[in-house]
């Protein structure tokens, strides 16, 4: 993990905003828990970007990113949101440094938090084969 920047002091609507992050992403890691996946590795960062959660069940690598919002109804904004090609390259920079797994199947997926509702996860939430 890298130290944070000396610069200048963090703001407290963004530690708040990190330290919400990183809830929404232990609660999203134990829900693919439960859903029998094995989960390989949290906030993975690469010089390219970060990806939230890298899991995998049944051979298959997924590379999970979780949005937190504070209602379900921003779902379709959130979706919007996802910066792909920032977790593609990611992707694509974690299977080069685990070459074994190059040959095995992965996808990237979603998962969406909102308070008083389950998890929504949206499996295969992008197609990167174009």
């Amino acid at each position: 993990m890298m130290p944070p920047s000396p610069s200048r002091p963090k703001s407290k609507a963004r530690i708040a905003a990190h330290s919400g992050g990183q809830r929404a992403e232990a609660l999203a890691a134990l829900f693919l828990r439960l859903k029998f996946y094995r989960i390989i590795a949290r906030r993975y960062k690469t010089p390219v970007g970060e990806i939230d959660l890298i899991a995998r069940r049944f051979g298959v690598t997924v590379f999970v990113e979780v949005k937190a919002r504070a209602r379900s109804a921003a779902e379709a904004e959130a979706l919007g949101a996802v910066n792909q090609s920032r977790i593609v390259r990611a992707a694509q920079y974690w299977l080069a440094k685990h070459p074994r797994l190059t040959e095995t199947p992965f996808r990237f997926d979603v998962i969406f938090l909102a308070p008083g509702r389950w998890p929504r996860h949206v499996i295969n939430a992008f197609d990167v084969s174009a």
